[in-house]
C-alpha cells in the first residue's frame, strides 16, 4: 500500500496493484510466513512434526506456487492492457498530500524514502533475533509505523505537528473502519459453513462435526486410494476446500493431522502434504480468492473486488497444478 501511489503513476492499473498486494502479501509471504511462523506452527502440531521441518518442506513449494501464479498473472495482465480491457480505478490512499508535497524539501524526501524501508526492514530483523510471534510482532510492526508517522509530522509541521498527528489517526482509523467494514457482514456467511453452522445447528450435526466445510474435506479424505499422487491432490482438495471459509487459517490444523495420516499409509512424504496443505489453505481462504483480504485490498485501490476475485482465479489455480506437480516428486 506504500508503493501504491508510485505503482500507478508509473503506469500500473489500480487493478494490478491490487493484484500484487493480493497474490505477494497474502499469497507468497502469509502462506509461507517464514518469519512469524504463526501458520506452519499450526499445521506441524497438527501433523506432529517440528515447525523446522514444515517451514524447509514449503521452501520450494512455495517459491514454485509465487513463480507460476505471479508470472501468469503478469502475462495475463499485460495481454489485458494492450487490449484496453483494464478498467482504470481511484486510488484511494492518495489523498491531501499531493497539495502539501511542500512542507518537505526533497533531501528530506529522499531521506524518509530511505529511512523508512530501512525501519521496517530492522522490524524483520528484531523479529527474528529476538523470535517475536503473533501480537508481539504486529505491535512492533504497528508502533515502527506509528513512529515514522510522528516522525513525518514533526519534520513537515513544526510546531502543530501533534495536532496533526491526532488528526492523521483519526483519518487512519477512519479509513481502516472504511475498507474493512465490508469485511464483517460478509465473513459471517462464510463463518455459517464452520463453526457458526454448528453452532446454529448444532443438535442436527455429530458431536465431533468441525462444521460443514471441515466436515467436506474429512469426507474427502476418506473416499480416496493413497498413493504419493492422490495424496498430494487430495492434500490440496481438502485445503482448498477449507479455505472456502474466508479465513484460511481455520482449516489448516486439519490439513495437518491428514497429512499425518496420508503420510503414513504412503510410508513417507508428512512435510511436504503438510506444507502443500497448508499453502492451499491459504492461498484460497488467505485472501486472493475469498474475500478476507479481497475487499480491503480492491477498496484500497479503488476497483471492484469481484473483478479482482475473477482475475485472481486463473494464475492461483495454474500456481496450486504446478505446486501439486511439483510436490508429488518431492514427497
Amino acid at each position: 500500500a506504500v508503493l501504491l501511489p508510485v505503482a500507478v503513476r508509473v503506469g500500473l492499473p489500480a487493478l494490478g496493484v491490487a493484484m500484487a498486494m493480493n497474490l505477494f502479501g497474502h499469497g507468497i509471504a502469509l502462506s509461507g510466513d517464514f518469519v512469524i511462523q504463526g501458520a506452519p506452527k499450526l499445521t506441524a502440531d497438527a501433523a506432529g512434526i517440528p515447525v523446522s521441518e514444515v517451514i524447509s518442506a514449503s521452501v520450494p513449494l512455495v517459491f514454485i506456487m509465487g513463480i507460476v501464479t505471479v508470472t501468469t498473472a503478469f502475462f495475463l495482465l499485460r495481454r489485458d492492457m494492450k487490449r484496453g480491457n483494464i478498467q482504470q480505478g481511484k486510488v484511494v490512499a492518495i489523498q491531501e498530500n499531493e497539495v502539501q508535497s511542500h512542507l518537505l524539501t526533497k533531501r528530506m524526501k529522499v531521506a524518509f524514502a530511505f529511512l523508512i524501508p530501512m525501519l521496517f526492514g530492522l522490524d524483520v530483523v528484531a523479529m527474528y533475533y529476538f523470535q517475536l510471534q503473533g501480537g508481539d510482532a504486529t505491535a512492533l510492526i504497528g508502533g515502527t509505523a506509528i513512529f515514522i508517522l510522528s516522525l513525518l509530522s514533526v519534520t513537515a509541521y513544526k510546531k502543530k505537528s501533534l495536532e496533526q498527528i491526532t488528526d492523521l489517526l483519526i483519518q487512519g482509523f477512519q479509513f481502516g473502519f472504511k475498507v474493512f467494514g465490508p469485511v464483517i457482514p460478509i465473513a459471517a456467511f462464510f463463518y455459517l459453513g464452520d463453526s457458526g453452522f454448528q453452532t446454529i445447528v448444532g443438535d442436527f450435526l455429530p458431536k465431533q462435526s468441525h462444521g460443514i466445510v471441515n466436515d467436506l474435506g474429512v469426507a474427502l479424505s476418506t473416499v480416496v486410494p493413497l498413493s504419493k499422487e492422490v495424496g498430494a491432490v487430495t492434500l490440496v482438495g481438502v485445503g482448498a476446500i477449507t479455505g472456502l471459509d474466508g479465513s484460511g487459517f481455520s482449516g489448516i490444523s486439519l490439513v495437518g493431522s491428514i497429512a499425518n495420516l496420508f503420510a503414513i499409509a504412503i510410508g513417507t512424504g508428512v512435510a511436504t502434504l503438510t506444507a502443500l496443505g497448508q499453502i492451499a489453505a491459504i492461498w484460497v481462504g488467505g485472501g486472493t480468492l475469498v474475500p478476507w483480504a479481497l475487499i480491503p485490498a480492491a477498496a484500497i485501490c479503488g476497483v471492484s473486488p469481484f473483478e479482482l476475485a475473477r482475475r485472481n482465479v486463473v494464475p492461483v489455480i495454474t500456481g496450486l497444478i504446478a505446486t501439486t506437480i511439483v510436490a508429488m516428486f518431492l514427497i
